[in-house]
């Protein structure tokens, strides 16, 4: 009798993809084609895990521009992720590939237990186009020149992007609150800084 063989999930494969890349890492488009992953929300979720740990820096400024160009090819329609190969050619060493894959177990583990197929009607073709266009402000958010402000939105991207994986529409509405809620307190302490400075 043969021995059945457990499948990975997604964030197993993750794991195991740390553990056996080499010191300089991977390029973008290895992890990609490593992971055999072909939808918006997994190649979404995969670059926004390190956007959500805090301290890291370095690698959030790598996958924020090929985050930002995903988000647009959904706002445009497309089905199939594709990255420029300016940003397929980004690496991310070993280090950050660990402490991606470690952060996703510890800050993510749960909604792989939690995840189900639920108001799926928001995830039409209509729907994920309206969902592409937050998530372009969310990724667009990261890039802001500010300590730790990769950390929130990029949580945000990371619960919508496992919502797409897993057609739950419930993660997709958690997700879009937090990155909305994030994009909110960012233009209210813009706002007060120019108060500040013009003193009006």
């Amino acid at each position: 009798m043969s021995e059945q063989i457990t499948p990975h999930t997604f964030l197993q494969s993750i794991e195991r993809m740390a553990e056996e890349a080499p010191e300089e890492g991977f390029s973008l488009r290895h992890i990609f084609d490593r992971l055999d992953e072909r939808a918006f929300g997994a190649a979404l979720f995969i670059l926004a895990l390190p956007c959500c740990i805090p301290f890291l820096y370095g690698v959030p400024q790598v996958v924020s521009l090929p985050m930002m160009a995903l988000a647009a090819q959904m706002v445009a329609g497309r089905e199939e992720p594709w990255l420029p190969e300016k940003f397929a050619k980004r690496m991310i060493d070993k280090k950050g590939l660990t402490r991606t894959a470690q952060g996703g177990r510890k800050w993510f583990g749960w909604l792989e237990k939690i995840a189900k197929p639920r108001l799926t009607f928001i995830l039409g073709h209509r729907g994920e186009r309206i969902i592409g266009l937050f998530l372009v402000f969310f990724c667009a958010s990261i890039l802001v020149p500010l300590p730790s402000t990769n950390t929130v939105p990029g949580i945000g991207v990371a619960i919508v992007a496992f919502g797409l994986m897993a057609r739950d529409g419930i993660l997709v509405i958690l997700g879009s609150i937090i990155g909305t809620a994030w994009i909110a307190t960012l233009i209210t302490l813009v706002a007060l800084g120019i108060r500040t400075v013009t003193g009006s």
